[in-house]
């Protein structure tokens, strides 16, 4: 396992951990939390040396890692860009959490959902970054999304918090799925998924804007900007990680990630540029009229956040880079400067604050330091990256022009940041503020005396970074020239701050958070439209548009899809009862177009079942045969139970036959067409023929078990799953009350359970067929469902075909002994069962890739049983055990819902 995924799993165990850590240690367990960062950045310290050459301490480390399928792959890589971004989000990482364990009060409640929410959002970006596949990469940004929802709605009392945290999740998802589409074809277009693998030519203009949707979102530029602000109601150290070092951070990191393949697409600079200039003035200018210091900060994360776009999108790496490193540093601890005052002197408004420099003078002069940093003031890491900025635009005056001007702005609302936050007002008693602890006041040092020290490196970052010119002195005039009038302005701005912030409530068109909650309330009113347009609850109807639109879209592709030429070559039958079985299925379900009766409709289908599973034998396929025996016999029951709440004969349909008939003959046209085309388009040699030699190496002699349980084991655990989930939602629409196996008091007395199934149904209800078929065959039929479980890997059978039979042993018994007997059948909560059963499939494929070279690959061994034979016993069978206990659980779910729980209704008399 490579040290970065076992990071991974450090944060995510540490998450999992939090609120355990939390009811025991209190606000305490978030220093503790803090290893795990810690953890990643002393990691991350041990891969700087080499990171620009793709090398560490132990060799190559371009990109490793494991693949996958689809184009998935858990790779990573450590070149600069990523080896600066993972400095920052572990470095403040560990910061932020050490800042918490005194920000938060002692017994706050939330503080295991911060403590879980803030490690995993951190193991997210450190994988985010570092992702080396565009499908990875996008999982990661995802996650970073929903835990920064959960950060940003920390208070869910909260009114304003909730708000906030639908903003950000409704417009970063939005820009997600875009950007997905982009990966997607950025990947099929290059043949790999692989970025360190893509060149230029590989990126198109379309996926080019959908990957900058993305990024420009996840970075809150114009004009996705308005769901920054508002998530300041966030608490501040959440603002200072996912706002300075961390989320915001990933749009840019992404554009600076593609940006060498983009090069060659007018399209990505001419998205980019423009709208990150205009962010970067719109949100510099927005920052000279807030009074809470939060949100000033807030839009100063817009503007430079366009700043950074600007760079990286115009092709300005290595100032992008030095800038990005900068805001990383001065932003945290501002945003934790901000903690400090709102902790101490109760309030962030610049009106109620005056004189809190006199009392906290080292915080003022922390803040000082930071400030002077982020207005790009000599000798600081803010200086260093806008002095290199400025020297990368020369060539592009309009550009230029706009920077100049964006870095006036900034070094205006710094100003007003700090004479907000710390001067004496004249009007304005003292604020009284209380001392700030130790542990607060260290980590908001630490970064802004970091932009001191680390500025005079800027000519080995430059060299590190990729061998570009940059240094703390630049030797053009040129920038320093402009550096210096855009400070005059700046100035200038700020003594007129009243005159400006008049100016821009006038010159302000309308809101950007209520023109978001006005889009949202339409898209709502729309979808109730739709809705009721569309779901009127009717079966019948729902069946009907899903099958027409199957039409339309084979019609559609026929008109679209050129001359149709089907090669394929035209037989009879291979055997001869082949077509015998072939017109009974068509008779059959001839016949159900005129049953008169629900249950003789059931049974009629079910022959149309039976009749395939016959044709699968009868092609040499004794595995589906058997799976759909089982599954057709499974349903008929079913059909049998609901049907008992349903009239004896079906309502007239309100379509005429013929137009049904119509409808049923073109959907199956379109099904059978699609096939032969599937088949006729093939242009590779069937895959069937490779099967023996796969199954053979898996140690198995069934080629359909071990495509089920080790070619495709992912698909299978999917499959298994969906199905689980089918069945909790089909049994929950049935239960009108609190879902238990629990037998009402008095409804079956105990005297009367002396041995099993005893006769629990009354004497008009009993059925003598079924008693003695229960009492015959429920334990030979058990031990039949294990043996089909057990020979799986060589034979026909499988967890699956077992699951079923022993269902069917279930049913027997139900139909036998009625509710009580299935209670007593199967003491064991459906719930339980299907979960131990997904977790025991899932447990043993993660097992294989932790302790194995893939999914299933741990355990194989050949074991001769007395009584039994010889029985391959491997961690594939493990696997099979979960599908045939989760199996069990479903058909024991659905009995108790379609059966169980109909049998007391009917007997209540309740109506559904």
């Amino acid at each position: 396992m490579e040290p970065l995924e076992s990071l991974l799993i450090l944060h995510a165990g540490a998450a999992i951990c939090a609120p355990w850590l939390a009811r025991r240690m209190g606000r305490g367990s978030l220093a503790l939390l803090a290893l795990a960062p810690a953890a990643a950045f002393g990691y991350t310290l041990w891969l700087v040396p080499g990171a620009a050459s793709g090398h560490t301490p132990s060799g190559p480390q371009e990109s490793q890692g494991t693949s996958w399928a689809m184009g998935m792959e858990l790779s990573f890589r450590f070149d600069a860009l990523a080896v600066l971004m993972m400095t920052l989000v572990t470095g403040v990482g560990v910061l932020v959490l050490v800042y918490s364990a005194r920000y938060f009060p002692e017994g706050d409640d939330g503080l295991g959902r911060y403590g879980a929410a803030m490690v995993a959002f951190a193991g997210s970006m450190l994988g985010l970054v570092t992702a080396d596949n565009l499908l990875l990469l996008y999982v990661f940004w995802e996650l970073t999304t929903v835990f920064s929802y959960l950060l940003i709605g920390y208070d869910p009392e909260s009114r304003m918090s909730r708000q906030a945290a639908m903003k950000a999740l409704t417009v970063t998802t939005f820009g997600g799925l875009a950007m997905l589409g982009g990966l997607v074809l950025t990947g099929q277009a290059a043949g790999t998924y692989r970025i360190s693998a893509l060149t230029p030519g590989d990126l198109g203009a379309v996926a080019a804007v959908l990957i900058l949707t993305g990024a420009l979102a996840k970075s809150a530029i114009f004009p996705f900007s308005m769901w920054l602000p508002a998530a300041m109601a966030a608490p501040t150290p959440v603002s200072a990680y996912l706002h300075a070092a961390a989320m915001v951070k990933a749009g840019v990191y992404l554009v600076a990630r593609l940006a060498p393949v983009a090069g060659d697409v007018p399209l990505w600079r001419a998205v980019a540029v423009p709208l990150g200039v205009l962010t970067m003035l719109l949100g510099g200018w927005r920052a000279l009229r807030e009074t809470d210091l939060k949100r000033l900060l807030a839009y100063g994360t817009v503007s430079q956040l366009g700043f950074l776009i600007v760079l990286f999108g115009s092709g300005a790496a290595l100032a992008g880079a030095a800038m990005m490193a900068a805001h990383g540093l001065f932003k945290a601890a501002l945003f934790l400067v901000v903690g400090i005052v709102d902790h101490a002197a109760g309030s962030r408004e610049t009106g109620e604050l005056s004189g809190v420099g006199r009392a906290m003078p080292w915080v003022c002069a922390v803040a000082v330091l930071a400030g002077a940093s982020m207005a790009g003031l000599p000798p600081l890491a803010g200086f260093v990256g806008k002095e290199a900025a400025l020297e990368a635009l020369l060539h592009d005056p309009i550009v230029l022009a706009g920077v100049v001007a964006g870095s006036a702005l900034t070094a205006a609302y710094t100003l007003r940041f700090l004479w907000g936050a710390f001067a004496a007002k004249p009007g304005v008693a003292e604020r009284p503020v209380h001392p700030v602890p130790a542990a607060m006041f260290a980590p908001t040092v630490l970064p802004a005396v970091l932009g001191l020290v680390l500025a005079p490196l800027a000519a080995w970052f430059g060299t590190w970074y990729g061998g570009g010119h940059l240094a703390l002195w630049s030797a053009h005039a040129t920038p320093l020239l402009l550096s210096a009038a855009a400070l005059a302005a700046g100035v200038a701005l700020f003594l007129a701050r009243e005159p400006v912030a008049r100016a821009g409530a006038a010159l302000h068109v309308y809101d950007t958070g209520q023109l978001f909650w006005a889009l949202i309330r339409r898209l709502d009113r729309f979808a109730l439209q739709l809705t009721g347009l569309i779901q009127r609850g009717s079966v019948p109807d729902y069946l009907m548009l899903t099958l027409l639109a199957m039409v339309g879209v084979g019609v559609f592709s026929l008109l679209h899809g050129g001359v149709l030429r089907v090669d394929l070559p035209v037989t009879g039958w291979q055997r001869p009862e082949q077509p015998i079985v072939a017109v009974l299925t068509i008779a059959a379900a001839v016949l159900a177009l005129f049953a008169r009766a629900y249950v003789f409709l059931a049974v009629v289908v079910g022959f149309t079942g039976y009749g395939t599973a016959l044709l699968f034998l009868a092609h040499g396929s004794p595995d589906l045969a058997l799976t759909q025996f089982l599954a057709e016999t499974v349903a008929l029951v079913l059909f049998a139970l609901v049907l008992r709440r349903l009239p004896i004969e079906p309502v007239k349909g309100r379509l005429p036959m013929p137009l049904r008939a119509a409808i049923g003959l073109a959907v199956g046209v379109m099904a059978t067409g699609a096939a032969v085309l599937a088949m006729d388009a093939r242009g590779t040699e069937p895959v069937g023929a490779l099967m023996e030699a796969a199954a053979e190496q898996a140690g198995m002699r069934n080629i359909v078990g071990a495509l089920i349980v080790d070619i495709r084991a992912w698909d299978t655990l999917g499959e298994s799953t969906v199905l689980v989930v089918l069945t909790l939602g089909l049994t929950s629409m049935v239960f009108l009350r609190r879902r238990s196996y629990r037998i009402e008091p008095g409804e079956h007395p105990p005297a009367e359970r002396t041995h099993w199934l005893a006769a629990t149904l009354p004497p008009g209800q009993r059925v003598i067929a079924f008693e003695v078929t229960a009492r015959l065959t429920f334990h030979t039929v058990l031990v039949l469902s294990v043996y089909l479980l057990f020979i799986g890997h060589s034979a026909v059978g499988g967890g699956f075909a077992g699951g079923i039979v022993a269902g069917l042993a279930i049913m027997v018994r139900y139909l036998a002994g009625g509710r009580n007997e299935l209670a007593t059948a199967v003491p064991v909560h459906a719930g339980v069962l299907m979960g131990v059963g997904l977790t025991l499939s899932a447990g043993t494929a993660l097992a294989g890739l932790l302790f194995g070279s893939a999914a299933l690959d741990m355990l194989a061994a050949d074991v001769s049983v007395p009584l039994i034979g010889h029985v391959h016993v491997s961690t594939g069978l493990l696997f099979d055990l979960g599908v045939y206990v989760s199996v069990i659980g479903m058909v024991q779910d659905i009995l108790r819902g379609l059966g169980a729980e109909l049998d007391r209704q009917i007997d209540a008399g309740e109506n559904t």
